[in-house]
């Protein structure tokens, strides 16, 4: 009885010491810290893969918390889980931004034809003296063409996603001019 006492005491004891001995996994918290800093500072990862940067940091803030609560096991997965989700976002952040260039580059290839298309369209407007405001279709036209270049700089700097806006907002002020042209073109009477 006193040996089995002894036996269960010395178990005790050397489950206290090696609760007492087990340490936070500082390398894999320090990794994934790391990992997640990368992540923040890379422009690809925080314009296209935000939500899952986001995740990175949960996972983060998970392990610092179990950590914190000495569950050290714990803390080494969400390391882990970490610096997983936070080189996933800078791959789908490098995806994100060859997608946007390839996209961008699209739009801005269509651009050139649709300004002389445009152009033609006011041009053949004024020979044919439609009944049209020419001032603002020539002052929309002009700010077209100035945001169609503005796509074209922020593209060659880069910047795809400013590209598109730019490249989007010239392409409707085209579009809108054209119709305005053919709705005057329309509402010509037949025997003019």
């Amino acid at each position: 009885m006193k040996m089995t006492r002894f036996f269960a005491c010395m178990a005790f004891v050397l489950a206290l010491l090696a609760l007492g001995c087990a340490r936070p996994p500082v390398d894999e918290m320090n990794d994934a810290t790391e990992a997640v800093t990368r992540a923040e500072n890379d422009n690809d990862a925080v314009l296209y893969a935000s939500t899952t940067l986001a995740r990175a940091r949960e996972a983060l803030a998970r392990m610092r918390q179990a950590a914190d609560s000495r569950r050290f096991d714990a803390a080494r997965a969400y390391a882990a889980e970490a610096i997983a989700t936070a080189e996933r976002a800078i791959a789908e952040g490098r995806t994100g931004a060859e997608h946007a260039r390839r996209e961008a580059h699209a739009l801005i290839t269509e651009l050139p034809p649709l300004i002389a298309e445009t152009g033609q369209g006011m041009e053949a407007a004024r020979g044919a003296g439609l009944d049209l405001d020419f001032e603002p279709l020539d002052d929309a036209f002009n700010g077209a063409v100035d945001t169609a270049n503005q796509a074209v700089d922020a593209y060659s700097s880069g910047l795809y996603g400013d590209a598109l806006a730019q490249g989007r907002n010239a392409r409707n002020a085209l579009l809108d001019i054209s119709q305005r042209i053919a709705g005057a073109a329309v509402a010509v009477p037949l025997g003019k």
